[in-house]
């Protein structure tokens, strides 16, 4: 034994001997990975849980938090920084910053009929949905104006045209789109001629829109006396949010005109493969003021100029019986205006209430709304464009449908061509008009300009027009919403999960 013992020792001895430098060799490195796992998994703890405790404080609606929570804490490094990319809404910091690197708000000049005027006796009931609005618009409620609604491009063009050939003094124009087909030539023509005679001539046109036909009216424009200005030009990497969808055109301080209609043929229906269906408005009276104003904020944003003289605010007669006003509203407003003006309309209807609209992604607060007034016993009628020219939004907009006409809401699809109309009547007493859809992108992302309207003979003319489309369209049932085939349930589904971003 002790022959073998002295044979296996040696070899023993030296297979520990290696062993140990083994372990005095690798470990050293092996430690140093250790180390950097270790500092590596307590900063990706860390992330995770920073990103979960921020959207735990900030975001409003619990289960927002809750998913995003479950996301940062659950998939390591991915869940956090999608989260910081696509959780944090920016939307309104930036807003607020770009306009304070404009300069200050100027002082503009003191209001004509800026006094607080009482609603008519037969309106006075709709008393708390104008105590709302004087608490979240800064704008007043001015009496003495007329709204007349112009029918597709065969109405609105030739009347704004006419303005612009007859302008003495400025023309403000600002909108979304501005083709540079034949409508659009006519329009840059008219204003080049203005600008020429010495008129001052001001185009806005949001960056985004301009790109939607060539050539651009910048391009158009050029070699001209007009001062045009892209709003928010687009930057390396582009912003599809903050676009300014406003359509603003006010002539002399004196006639305006606004709505839902851009420049350009699509809206021209008397032709052929007509593609758009719209309503504009032409405005007189003390109101005109109020677009002037949202115009001139939107130039000192678009060219850092401030444009305060009394020559843009002549004196305005009464010219009519609707008290109106203005709601400018934004991303960078405090308040989300005309969502909660909206809001408050539904909860103020006692009879009826006519919405018109081409784009419907509603959110919680105004599916509980209308469910409550329909419940209360408000009929509400909900007319939609049959065909989209947005598909990705109608197949979401479809996911909405069958909760509302469970509790009585009819919905209404207008055969082609697209609708792009868009306008609430409550009662036949008050009205909401402008640029703004109801869906995440106008209440929430862009910037709007609406126009409420008290006044019982403009309502009863939308509620016509609103009949006339009931007439001409096809009543969606619950059974048709619940019969979609699964595959059309499952991609209008998916469709649903980005409608804030819609």
């Amino acid at each position: 034994m002790s022959a073998i013992s002295s044979i296996i020792r040696p070899k023993v001895r030296v297979q520990c001997d290696a062993l140990a430098l083994s372990l005095i060799m690798i470990p050293s490195g092996g430690a140093v990975d250790h180390v950097l796992n270790g500092v590596l998994i307590c900063l990706l703890s860390l992330l995770a849980l920073l990103s979960a405790g921020h959207a735990l404080i900030n975001k409003r609606d619990p289960r927002s938090a809750l998913g995003w929570i479950l996301t940062c804490l659950a998939i390591p490094l991915f869940g956090p920084l999608f989260y910081w990319g696509m959780g944090v809404n920016r939307i309104y910091s930036r807003a607020k910053r770009w306009h304070r690197e404009a300069g200050e708000i100027p002082h503009w000049p003191e209001r004509a009929n800026a006094v607080t005027v009482p609603l008519p006796a037969d309106l006075a009931y709709l008393k708390e949905l104008r105590r709302l609005s004087d608490r979240v618009v800064s704008a007043h409620l001015i009496p003495g104006n007329s709204i007349t609604p112009l029918e597709n491009g065969e109405e609105a063009y030739p009347a704004m045209l006419a303005a612009i050939n007859g302008a003495t003094s400025s023309v403000h124009l600002c909108t979304y789109i501005f083709d540079g087909d034949r409508t659009g030539r006519e329009f840059t023509e008219a204003l080049r001629k203005a600008a020429g005679r010495g008129v001052e001539v001001r185009v806005i046109v949001d960056s985004l829109g301009e790109k939607y036909s060539r050539p651009t009216a910048k391009r158009l424009l050029k070699g001209s006396r007009v001062q045009f200005r892209s709003f928010l030009p687009l930057r390396p990497g582009g912003y599809l949010n903050l676009r300014n969808h406003r359509k603003i055109l006010v002539v002399d301080g004196r006639i305006a005109f606004t709505g839902g209609m851009n420049i350009g043929d699509r809206h021209l229906v008397k032709r052929d493969n007509p593609q758009v269906m719209d309503l504009h408005f032409k405005v007189v009276g003390p109101a005109v003021a109020d677009l002037q104003r949202t115009f001139l904020e939107d130039w000192r944003f678009a060219k850092g100029e401030h444009l305060t003289g009394l020559r843009y605010f002549p004196e305005l007669p009464v010219l009519g019986s609707a008290l109106v006003r203005a709601v400018s509203d934004g991303p960078d407003k405090d308040f989300r205006k005309l969502n909660w003006i909206v809001l408050g309309a539904i909860s103020c209807a006692r009879r009826r209430v006519l919405i018109v609209t081409p784009y419907f992604i509603p959110d919680r607060p105004l599916i509980s709304a209308l469910v409550t007034a329909a419940l209360r016993g408000v009929a509400i009628t909900l007319v939609l464009p049959g065909k989209n020219n947005l598909p990705f939004v109608q197949w979401a907009s479809c996911t909405y449908l069958w909760e509302l006409q469970q509790n009585g809401v009819r919905i209404f699809s207008q055969p082609p061509p697209f609708v792009h109309t868009k306008f609430m009547v409550v009662d036949g007493s008050w009205s909401l008009i402008g640029s703004a859809n109801l869906d995440p992108r106008s209440l929430r992302l862009n910037f709007e300009f609406n126009l409420e309207v008290y006044d019982r003979n403009f309502a009863h003319q939308l509620e016509a027009r609103g009949a006339q489309a009931v007439a001409a369209s096809r009543e969606i049932t619950q059974a048709e919403v619940d019969g979609r085939p699964l595959p059309v349930k499952l991609r209008d589904g998916v469709a649903k999960l980005f409608s804030p971003y819609l």
